[in-house]
């Protein structure tokens, strides 16, 4: 069976040798360089202790110095496997997720013809660069000197000139014997719609050859002299030869400069390539003209773990950016990822060069963002979060977006970078100020009265110390069953927690609750010791607590945590109508009735949350204090009264 023309060039591409191989093998951690695809092990085709079989992941080969076995990917399956030359394509075809060919009992021909369109390009790159020296490419030449481009870079770079003629290549490809349909099945030439002569695709242009990963020319980007051209820049047409999304402007030099540990950069021309390879960063690479595609994205993550997208710092490439993020979280990888280097605004590579050299091209580089930084920047940039409502959107976005992740390690790891920078954003102002921790428990009574020794919050009338407690009991919960935090997140970064031991536990519950209760209680440990939390968790009013003697309890936990952020919110209310009233009552009661209301309106708010019978007449809220039945009722209407004669109601 004779293959396609291609087929074992677009399979040795798509897959990595190190991965087929490091299914047969373990690599020498101390010899290997994983990054820069320098991977060592001892020799699968001899015994050995030594690691003398080398695989050069970039450029797909291994060899051992020890029994001087030799091959490609291909050659590797045979041997291991004891397969033929096809079933091992059949094997490598099937992981690489490329369907095997129907039989071509043309394909020989198919080959040759390829190989004619091949030669038929290199002529027509030795035309184009004679052209630009001929007295009609002056203006060309021009504009390449106010570029920066010397004529030693115009030869390293083949670029040429298209003159403004309508048969120029053609004629000139003609007058060499090269046959119609070859021309035109090279994208050099179209058929006249008038029923004329043939014309030539590139006319008036500028000509940037575009050379494949073994430096064959498939096609020609030309940049438009005419100012008023509708398109400034345009690509050779899809050939047997040239599939665009699948090829990447200056690949073959990029890959070589990569793999002697040159950074690789996708910048968004050719111009741009030309210019940072000009200043030495010569792994750089482009897209031809449209946004990266899936496959351009799997060609850069084979020569690369992390390329350095470098794009215009203008709205386009910014938005550019953004898009590239949407393709390329599905098909992240251990180790591979993106990180971005957005220019100045208003600038790109070239222009940056240019003004301020590649000392500073190389910081922007160093400084490069990762992907999840940028993804953030996306959903929360010009956005105002002043709402519970704007905040659940915004979580909502993010975990669309985390979710189309597929390796479930990133994914992870993705959420917890998102939770780390939303911490940061909307992170509570914690209180200064305030008693450490045991300092709270100087105002506990001796014993609990005996209405209210089943309470958790058996304390004194202290509303603060009521607080505190209730703090407490939330804190102590969520770290006895951490899985349950996500559900009471925005409720949780709402704690005041004026005890600032208080408020390291929020925090560190927000940040490390989806790592589990070790982790969480061992950065607990690391942040307070180990007293602050086994005092807390063995105080008598937490141990009674169902979900605390029982950790992992999640439906008692959730149910606890619901109940006294409901409890605090509820207290809050009451404290704000409280200090309102007083406020209004002021230069109307004296000091005296003014404290007998504060002192009835603490007592009121701890009968009311405690919910006790209407029909006694001494009721005990959960702080030990006593209301009469009539002071609270007074105190009741005292508060109606002031409500409705309040101005606007």
């Amino acid at each position: 069976m004779s293959l396609p023309p291609g087929f074992l060039d677009e399979l040795r591409t798509r897959l990595s040798l190190g991965q087929v191989v490091g299914r047969k093998v373990m690599w020498d951690a101390r010899k290997s360089n994983q990054g820069k695809g320098d991977l060592w092990a001892s020799c699968p085709f001899h015994h050995e202790k030594s690691a003398s079989f080398h695989v050069d992941d970039r450029k797909g080969f291994y060899y051992c110095f020890g029994c001087h076995a030799k091959g490609d990917a291909i050659s590797f399956v045979r041997e291991t496997e004891n397969v033929g030359f096809m079933e091992a394509v059949e094997i490598l075809a099937g992981e690489a997720g490329m369907p095997m060919p129907e039989r071509d009992p043309r394909a020989k021909e198919k080959a040759d013809r390829r190989t004619q369109l091949s030669d038929v390009m290199e002529l027509a790159v030795q035309h184009f660069r004679l052209q630009l020296k001929t007295g009609s490419a002056s203006e060309a030449r021009g504009y390449l000197d106010r570029r920066g481009l010397s004529p030693d870079a115009l030869d390293r770079w083949e670029i040429g000139f298209a003159p403004d003629a309508w048969q120029g290549l053609w004629d000139a490809l003609k007058a060499k014997g090269v046959e119609d349909d070859l021309i035109l099945g090279a994208g050099l030439g179209k058929p006249s719609q008038k029923g004329g002569k043939p014309y030539d695709t590139f006319r008036g242009r500028i000509m940037f050859p575009i050379r494949d990963a073994r430096g064959r020319c498939i096609a020609f980007g030309g940049r438009a002299m005419d100012p008023n051209d509708n398109a400034k820049y345009l690509n050779s047409p899809e050939t047997e030869l040239f599939d665009k999304g699948r090829s990447l402007y200056n690949i073959g030099p990029a890959r070589t400069a990569a793999g002697k540990g040159q950074p690789l950069i996708v910048a968004e021309g050719y111009m741009d390539v030309i210019a940072l390879g000009e200043h030495g960063f010569g792994a750089s690479v482009a897209p031809l003209g449209t946004a990266i595609t899936e496959n351009q994205l799997q060609m850069l993550w084979r020569v690369s773990d992390e390329p350095i997208i470098a794009l215009d710092g203008d709205t386009a490439g910014v938005r550019a950016a953004m898009r590239l993020i949407d393709l390329a979280l599905p098909l992240l990888e251990a180790g591979k990822s993106l990180r971005f280097a957005l220019m100045p605004e208003g600038q790109d590579p070239d222009d940056l060069l240019k003004a301020q050299g590649a000392p500073a091209l190389q910081k922007l580089l160093d400084n490069a963002i990762p992907m999840v930084s940028l993804l953030w920047q996306r959903e929360t940039e010009s956005k105002n979060f002043d709402s519970p409502e704007r905040k659940a959107a915004l979580d909502r976005a993010l975990r669309d977006k985390i979710k189309l992740i597929r390796d479930p390690s990133i994914r992870q790891h993705y959420g917890q970078a998102i939770k780390d920078l939303r911490w940061q954003l909307f992170r509570p102002q914690s209180a200064t100020k305030g008693p450490r921790k045991g300092g709270w428990q100087r105002h506990a009574p001796q014993s609990a009265m005996p209405a209210t020794k089943s309470s958790v919050l058996a304390m004194s009338g202290d509303a603060q110390v009521t607080v505190h407690l209730r703090e407490a009991v939330i804190l102590a919960a969520l770290i006895c069953t951490p899985e349950v935090a996500d559900d009471f997140e925005s409720g949780l970064e709402g704690l005041p927690c004026a005890d600032p031991d208080h408020a390291i536990m929020r925090d560190l519950i927000l940040r490390h609750a989806i790592d589990g209760p070790e982790v969480l209680r061992e950065k607990i440990f690391s942040a307070l010791g180990p007293e602050a939390l086994e005092n807390m968790l063995s105080s008598r009013h937490l141990a009674i607590i169902p979900c605390i003697r029982s950790p992992g309890d999640a439906d008692m936990a959730r149910m606890t945590v619901a109940e006294e952020l409901a409890k605090l919110s509820a207290a809050k209310g009451l404290n704000a109508e409280i200090a309102d009233a007083v406020q209004d009552l002021a230069g109307l009661a004296d000091e005296g009735v003014t404290w007998r209301l504060s002192q009835a309106a603490a007592a009121a708010a701890d009968a009311t949350r405690s919910g006790k019978d209407d029909n006694a007449e001494y009721e005990t809220g959960d702080n030990g204090a006593h209301i009469n039945r009539s002071e609270r009722d007074a105190f009741a209407a005292l508060m109606d009264k002031i409500r409705f004669s309040k101005p606007g109601r």
